[in-house]
C-alpha cells in the first residue's frame, strides 16, 4: 500500500510545526500539503523547513479544498470555528479528519456530528497514549467508588493558552461522568469564587492554572472519608500529540464514515 497522503493545517503553528514532523518521522504517510489562513506570513515558505526539517517541496498554501482533493487525511489543531469548517470541506471530499481541537462548544461539536456521516472524523481533546489511558482509568475508578467519593480536575497549562478547561481536563471528566452514568454537563463546577456555600454531592469539580512553558500536567482526585486517589499525567513534549494524531489517521484510514475517539484509535473502550 502506498504511503498515505496527509494535510497538515495551521502547519505554521507550533503544533502544525510538530505536525509536519511526526509526518516526516513515521512511515506510511507523506505530506501532501500544509495550510495556513489567508494573508499568512508563511504562505509560500516550504512546510518542511518551517519545522526544522530539509526542504520537502510542499509549500503552504491556504487553498484547503484543493490539498483535500488530493489527500486521504487531515490532521487539524487549529481553532473550533476553523475546524468545522475544515470537517466541511473533508466530508466534501471524503477524507479521514484528526481533530485536536480544544475548546469547542455545543454547536461544533453538532456540526462535526453532521460531517462524520459523511467522512471518519477522529476527535479528541488529548491524542496521547498516556492521556487516553487515564481517561479510560478514570472511566473505572468512578464507576466503581460512586458518588460518595468527590471527584476533582485540577490542570496546568503554558501562560499562552486560550481556554480553560483544557480539552483533556474536560476529556477526563467526561470519563468520570460515564463512569457514574451522568450528564457532565449537569454535574461540571468550573469556577469557584467567593461564598460558593458546601460542595454539591456528586459534582465534578474543575480548576486551571496558568503559567510558564508548561506543556501539560493532569490529575484527577478522588476524595473520600479518610483517604484520597490521585490519577496524573505530565506532558513533557507536544510532539506526543503529534504522534497520536499521525497514527490516529494512520487507524482511520479506509474506515467507514462516523465519529470516532482516541479510545477507539487505541482499543480501550473495553477497559
Amino acid at each position: 500500500m502506498s504511503d498515505m497522503r496527509l494535510v497538515v493545517v495551521g502547519a505554521a503553528g507550533r503544533m502544525g510545526r510538530s505536525l509536519v514532523k511526526a509526518i516526516h518521522d513515521t512511515q506510511g504517510c507523506v505530506l501532501s500539503a500544509a495550510i495556513e489562513r489567508p494573508g499568512s506570513p508563511a504562505l509560500g515558505q516550504d512546510a518542511a523547513v518551517l519545522a526544522g526539517l530539509p526542504a520537502s517541496g510542499v509549500l503552504v498554501s491556504d487553498d484547503a479544498l484543493a490539498a483535500f482533493v488530493e489527500a486521504e487525511g487531515v490532521l487539524d489543531f487549529t481553532t473550533p470555528d476553523a475546524t468545522v469548517a475544515f470537517a466541511g470541506l473533508a466530508a466534501q471530499a471524503r477524507i479521514v479528519h484528526v481533530a485536536g481541537t480544544t475548546g469547542m462548544e455545543p454547536q461544533h461539536l453538532a456540526k462535526l456530528e453532521a460531517a462524520a456521516r459523511h467522512a471518519a472524523i477522529i476527535r479528541s481533546g488529548n491524542m496521547s497514549l498516556g492521556v487516553n489511558l487515564l481517561a479510560a482509568l478514570v472511566r473505572k475508578v468512578a464507576a466503581t467508588l460512586g458518588t460518595d467519593w468527590d471527584i476533582e480536575i485540577v490542570e496546568m497549562h503554558h501562560r499562552l493558552k486560550v481556554d480553560a478547561p483544557s480539552g483533556t481536563a474536560v476529556l477526563l471528566g467526561e470519563a468520570a461522568a460515564q463512569g457514574r452514568d451522568v450528564d457532565l454537563a449537569e454535574s461540571r463546577v468550573a469556577v469557584r469564587d467567593g461564598q460558593v456555600g458546601a460542595r454539591l454531592p456528586g459534582s465534578i469539580g474543575f480548576a486551571a492554572l496558568r503559567g510558564g512553558t508548561v506543556v501539560g500536567d493532569h490529575k484527577v482526585i478522588f476524595a473520600g472519608a479518610g483517604e484520597r486517589l490521585e490519577l496524573a499525567h505530565v506532558a513533557e513534549d507536544r510532539s506526543l500529540f503529534a504522534q497520536g494524531a499521525v497514527k490516529a489517521a494512520l487507524w482511520g484510514r479506509g474506515r467507514k464514515p462516523g465519529l470516532y475517539s482516541m479510545a477507539d484509535v487505541l482499543g480501550l473502550d473495553n477497559l
